[in-house]
């Protein structure tokens, strides 16, 4: 991945706040990004695939839930920024964190294989 492609996917508040999310979480469903982020679904799903096609986030389908993890196979320079950024500046994501705590009817992810 080059630098100029990962910060491009980055540039939107929306997708940063999922990427970070996710990283805090490990996997978040639509319906976790949508409680936490108080977007509509087709915008969340909209910038979840924009994240995956920048190669940012990948996949999986648990029953009927979709879940979005980092891609375990980014640049290590990748991940770094992204915990800076997340540690940096709590403040960022706090709101969205304590909406997704108290979210009721949390889908809970079976363990993937």
């Amino acid at each position: 991945m080059q630098p100029t492609d990962f910060f491009k996917c980055l540039a939107d508040e929306t997708r940063l706040r999922c990427l970070l999310l996710i990283q805090q979480e490990n996997e978040l469903c639509v319906c976790e990004l949508m409680e936490a982020l108080d977007e509509s679904q087709p915008k969340i799903s909209r910038h979840l695939a924009q994240l995956r096609q920048c190669g940012l986030l990948l996949d999986r389908r648990d029953s009927k839930w979709v879940y979005y993890r980092l891609n375990p196979d980014l640049p290590v320079w990748t991940y770094s920024i992204l915990t800076e950024t997340a540690q940096s500046n709590e403040a960022f994501i706090v709101q969205n964190l304590k909406r997704l705590q108290a979210m009721t009817n949390r889908p809970e992810p079976s363990i993937c294989c």
